[in-house]
C-alpha cells in the first residue's frame, strides 16, 4: 500500500537533492555534485520526506487525498533549506557608529583596543533583559527564515559573565522553542571582559567556574583564537577543559593573522573551524587530515573591507570540508541572509555556485552534527524544504540583493510564503 502524502512538491524545474552524503560531507570535486533532479518531486508525510526523484516516479509512489497540499514547482528551483552554521543572534545594540570609524581608517582591532568592538555589545547586552533580546533576535530569525534559512547555530559570548551568558542562552533556548527555525546553542568565549586584570586570569575563570555553570546549556564550546584576544595555549586550555566535560568544540581561528588556530582545532579534532582567511599551507593539511570543517565568511571580510579572503578552492583541493556561514552579529557582518554569503563565496573565493550550495546546505549540516536529520532531501529525513523562483541554480548566487526565496517549509509545514 503506498503512504499517502500530506505534502508534495512537483515539476520542479531543477530539484538538488544533495543526496549521498549523510555520513560524511563532501569534500574535493564531490563539492560540484548537487544530486540535480529535472522536473523533480519530493513528498513529504509528517515532516518526514517519503520520495523524492523524476515528478512522475514520485506521484506513483505515494497516494493523495483532497489534504494533500500540491504546490506546482514549474520554472523553479527546489533545495535543501540553507544552515547558518556560525551566528551571534544574541546581542543588545548596534554597531553603526563603529561602520562608519572603519570607513574613515580605523581598524577592527583598533576599535576592539579603544574599548569598543565586542566589548560596545557586552555592554549592550549586559544591559538589556531577557524579553528585549528575545523580540529582537525574533526579528532577526524571521528575516533568516524569509531568505531561506531553517537551522541556525547562535553562540553567547556577549555577556563575558556568567549570568550574561546564561541569560544569553537561555534566551537562545527560549526561542528554539518559539520559532519554526532550529537553534544549535553554542558557548563562546570571545573577549576578556574589563572586570579581568590579564587573559590568563579571565581563562582561569572561564574553566574553573563558567564551564561547569554552562554545561547542559549548550552543546558546543567555541573560542575567539587571535592576535590580543586568546592565544593557541590559552585557547587549547579552554577548550580542553570543555572537551572533558562533555561540549563539542569550534574555533575562531586565523581571522585576522595566521595564530595556528586550524592546527589546534585539527589537533583537538574539533567539530570545525570558522573564518580562517589566514589559514597556512599545514593548517589546511591538517584539517583535512582531522576531518574538522572549515566554515568559512566572505560576508565579514567584505564588511570589514578586508582583501583577506579564505582560500576556499585550496582548501576543497587538499580535501578540506568546507561550509558557509553568515557570521551575523552587529559589529563585523550584520546581515540574516545566507544568499548573499553564496553571492561573496562565489565572487571573493571563486566558489563555483554548486560548491556554495554544498558549503550552505550538507556541509554545513556536518559542521553541526545534524547531517543525518537535515541538509539534503533524502527519504526519512526532516522536510527543511525552500523553493526558489529562478530557473537554474545558478540563479541564486548571480541574482544578488534581493530575496531569490519563494516558499520556506520546516518539518513538512510552511512557515513562509509569497
Amino acid at each position: 500500500m503506498k503512504p499517502t502524502a500530506d505534502l508534495i512538491i512537483s515539476n520542479a524545474n531543477e530539484l538538488l537533492t544533495l543526496s549521498g552524503h549523510s555520513d560524511r560531507p563532501k569534500t574535493g570535486s564531490q563539492m560540484d555534485e548537487l544530486g540535480l533532479i529535472k522536473d523533480g518531486a519530493v513528498a513529504v508525510l509528517a515532516g518526514t520526506i517519503i520520495a523524492t526523484g523524476p515528478s512522475d516516479e514520485v506521484m506513483a509512489q505515494v497516494s493523495t487525498t483532497s489534504e494533500t497540499i500540491q504546490i506546482d514547482a514549474t520554472g523553479k528551483v527546489v533545495m535543501p533549506g540553507f544552515i547558518d552554521c556560525h551566528t551571534h543572534l544574541v546581542f543588545g545594540g548596534s554597531r553603526e557608529a563603529e561602520f562608519e570609524q572603519r570607513i574613515k581608517g580605523a581598524s577592527y582591532l583598533d576599535i576592539l583596543r579603544s574599548g569598543g568592538g565586542i566589548l560596545n555589545t557586552v555592554r549592550s547586552t549586559r544591559a538589556a533583559s531577557k524579553a528585549e533580546l528575545i523580540k529582537t533576535s525574533s526579528g532577526h530569525l524571521d528575516t533568516m527564515l524569509e531568505f531561506g534559512t531553517t537551522t541556525v547555530e547562535a553562540k553567547s559570548g556577549y555577556g563575558l559573565t556568567i549570568d550574561a551568558e546564561l541569560k544569553q542562552l537561555q534566551v537562545i533556548r527560549e526561542l528554539n522553542d518559539l520559532h519554526p527555525i532550529d537553534i544549535i546553542p553554542t558557548f563562546l568565549v570571545h573577549t576578556t571582559p574589563p572586570e579581568f586584570s590579564s587573559s590568563q586570569e579571565y581563562v582561569d575563570f572561564v574553566i574553573n567556574s563558567m564551564l561547569p555553570r554552562i554545561q547542559g546549556l549548550a552543546e558546543y564550546c567555541d573560542i575567539f583564537c587571535e592576535q590580543d584576544v586568546f592565544d593557541t595555549g590559552q585557547s587549547r586550555q579552554v577548550l580542553t577543559a570543555a572537551k572533558n566535560l562533555g561540549f563539542k568544540l569550534k574555533i575562531h581561528a586565523d581571522q585576522l593573522n595566521d595564530t595556528g588556530g586550524a592546527l589546534l582545532a585539527a589537533s583537538l579534532h574539533a567539530t570545525s573551524a570558522s573564518h580562517l582567511d589566514h589559514i597556512s599551507k599545514v593548517g589546511i593539511e591538517n584539517m583535512a587530515d582531522s576531518g574538522t570543517i572549515g566554515v568559512l565568511i566572505p560576508g565579514a571580510s567584505f564588511f570589514l573591507g578586508s582583501d583577506a579572503y579564505p582560500p576556499a578552492l585550496d582548501m576543497i583541493s587538499r580535501g578540506v570540508a568546507v561550509a558557509l556561514a553568515t557570521d551575523f552579529n552587529p559589529g563585523s557582518c550584520p546581515t540574516e541572509s545566507m544568499q548573499i554569503i553564496l553571492t561573496l563565496a562565489c565572487l571573493r573565493m571563486k566558489m563555483s555556485p554548486a560548491q556554495a550550495i554544498c558549503a550552505a546546505t550538507i556541509n554545513a549540516a556536518h559542521a553541526l552534527d545534524r547531517a543525518d536529520t537535515i541538509g539534503s532531501l533524502e527519504v526519512g529525513k526532516h522536510a527543511d524544504i525552500i523553493i526558489l523562483d529562478v530557473p537554474n541554480y545558478r540563479c541564486i548566487p548571480y541574482h544578488f540583493g534581493v530575496n531569490n526565496v519563494e516558499t520556506v517549509i520546516k518539518k513538512g509545514v510552511i512557515v513562509s510564503l509569497y
